[in-house]
């Protein structure tokens, strides 16, 4: 496709070509999972696209059948154990609480870059994928896409940028039965509430519609392009922050349950849950 950025990275592939940078989540987990690369990758790989002054737009998509599953569940679990363990006193729900700042930088840096950023949408789109998707600035999907903000079925209040992005974006109603009920829906859906600006037939036709959007951004002036940004960046940002530092702070609080060992569990076992409210 072009030239590579200046090294490889384990969660992501980026290439460069006419001024426009291609990110395709790789994984390593299945469906193109969040797991610990991800989630300390991010944060440089855009920081690195910012500044390169060749890249004037950037078309995120994910590899193989799905954009991403979301969290790496399986991979990142065990930043769980210590809240369920040792009565989870402070030491535990503070080492949590940092954690969740730090994962927070990686949507944070999507959200942050100046540069315009574009979502191609195919497959799968779950919980921290629908985080990173609500953090760019414009939404393209296949016919096949399925959304969920599925964080409430694991007994978690979802803290990686949804519940923060999304109100700028969907109507109130509409957020909340997704919050709410843990629900997926299609693409037909998608584009009716406006999570998603258009739909297309497939993936490949989602991607080539994202490139051409990051074509015609690109051909615009860069600084009067930062400059739309920026200013309806700084209408936002302090409502969004506010709500990453509130709901970093309370599910370090509030999370510890038998329902989150449960929701955990039956994840593993791929088995229905059975919550019980403790």
């Amino acid at each position: 496709m072009g030239s590579d950025i200046n090294r490889a990275y384990e969660s992501v592939a980026v290439e460069i070509k006419d001024r426009v940078a291609q990110v395709t989540l790789i994984g390593p987990g299945k469906g193109n999972a969040m797991g610990p690369a991800f989630w300390s990758e991010m944060p440089e790989v855009f920081a690195e696209l910012d500044t390169n002054r060749e890249v004037r737009a950037v078309v995120i998509t994910g590899s193989g059948k799905d954009f991403s599953y979301g969290l790496d569940v399986p991979a990142m679990g065990g930043k769980f154990v210590p809240l369920l363990t040792d009565g989870a006193l402070a030491r535990p729900r503070t080492d949590f609480h940092a954690e969740v700042l730090r994962m927070q930088k990686a949507i944070n840096a999507v959200a942050d870059c100046r540069t315009p950023t574009i979502a191609a949408v195919h497959g799968w789109c779950i919980g921290g994928a629908l985080d990173l998707i609500s953090a760019v600035d414009i939404r393209y999907a296949s016919a096949d896409a399925k959304f969920s903000m599925r964080e409430v079925k694991l007994a978690i209040v979802a803290d990686m940028g949804s519940l923060a992005r999304l109100p700028l974006i969907l109507s109130d109603g509409h957020l909340r039965e997704l919050a709410l009920t843990g629900k997926d829906i299609d693409a037909t859906r998608a584009e009716k509430i406006g999570l998603v600006n258009d739909v297309y037939d497939n993936a490949d036709k989602t991607l080539a519609a994202a490139h051409a959007t990051a074509a015609e951004i690109a051909a615009n002036p860069p600084l009067a392009v930062y400059g739309v940004k920026d200013v309806l960046y700084q209408q936002r940002t302090s409502a969004i922050s506010e709500s990453l530092r509130y709901v970093a702070a309370w599910n370090a609080a509030f999370l510890p349950s038998k329902d989150l060992t449960e929701g955990i569990s039956a994840t593993f076992a791929k088995r229905a849950p059975q919550f019980i409210g403790e």
